[in-house]
C-alpha cells in the first residue's frame, strides 16, 4: 500500500520549467504530475492567448479548481503552479493544508529566450512582464526552497529533489530562499 503524502508545488514565472521540474520530481517521488495550466477555463486560456494577464478575480476559482484536482491525486500530486503571489499559495494551502514549495528562480532574459522557443503553448512571450509585476517570490515563512532555472532542467530537479528530500527526512530547516527578489535585467 503507498503512503498518502502532501502535494508539492513547483511555481515560478512562465518559462521557468515548472512542467519539466514537477513531472521529473513525480516520476522520481512516485506521485503524480499535475499541470494547473490544463485546469484553466476557457475564459482565462482565450485572454492569455490574446495577451491580457489574467487578474485575482480571473485566477480564484482556477486555483480553488487546481486544489480540488491536487486534494484527489492518489497517492500524492506534483503540481507545476504559477502561484505567484502570496495570496495565491495561500488560497492553496487554505484548501489543501501545508505543503513543501520548490520555488524556480529565473533571470528575466533566460526566461524570456526560452518562451521565444518553446512551440504550441498559449502563453505568448508578451506576458512574461505582467508574470514578473505580479511575482511575490516566497517570503522565508513559507519555507520555500529555491532552485536557479540557469542549469539543464536534469540538474534543477537534481537539485530540487536533494533539497527536497533533506526536507523530507527531517533535515534541516533552511528556507531555501534566493536572498534577493527575483533578477529581471532588461
Amino acid at each position: 500500500m503507498t503512503v498518502r503524502r502532501e502535494p508539492i508545488l513547483v511555481m515560478g514565472v512562465s518559462g521557468a520549467g515548472k512542467s519539466t521540474v514537477a513531472r521529473g520530481l513525480a516520476d522520481r517521488l512516485g506521485g503524480v504530475y499535475v499541470d494547473a495550466d490544463d485546469l484553466h477555463p476557457e475564459e482565462n486560456v482565450a485572454a492569455m492567448s490574446r495577451g491580457e494577464p489574467l487578474t485575482d478575480a480571473m485566477r480564484w476559482g482556477w486555483l480553488d479548481r487546481v486544489a480540488e484536482v491536487v486534494e484527489r491525486t492518489e497517492p500524492f500530486a506534483v503540481f507545476a503552479c504559477s502561484a505567484l503571489k502570496r495570496a495565491y499559495r495561500t488560497r492553496l494551502r487554505d484548501h489543501l493544508g501545508d505543503f513543501p514549495i520548490i520555488y524556480l528562480d529565473g533571470d528575466y532574459t533566460l526566461l524570456r529566450e526560452r518562451m521565444a522557443r518553446r512551440k504550441g503553448h498559449y502563453m505568448p512571450v508578451s506576458l512574461l512582464d505582467s508574470q514578473f509585476e505580479a511575482l511575490e517570490p516566497p517570503v522565508p515563512e513559507e519555507g520555500a526552497i529555491a532552485v536557479s532555472v540557469a542549469p539543464s532542467p536534469e540538474e534543477v530537479v537534481d537539485a530540487a529533489l536533494r533539497e527536497l528530500s533533506s526536507r523530507l527526512q527531517g533535515g534541516p530547516e533552511q528556507s531555501g530562499q534566493a536572498g534577493n527578489t527575483p533578477r529581471r535585467t532588461s
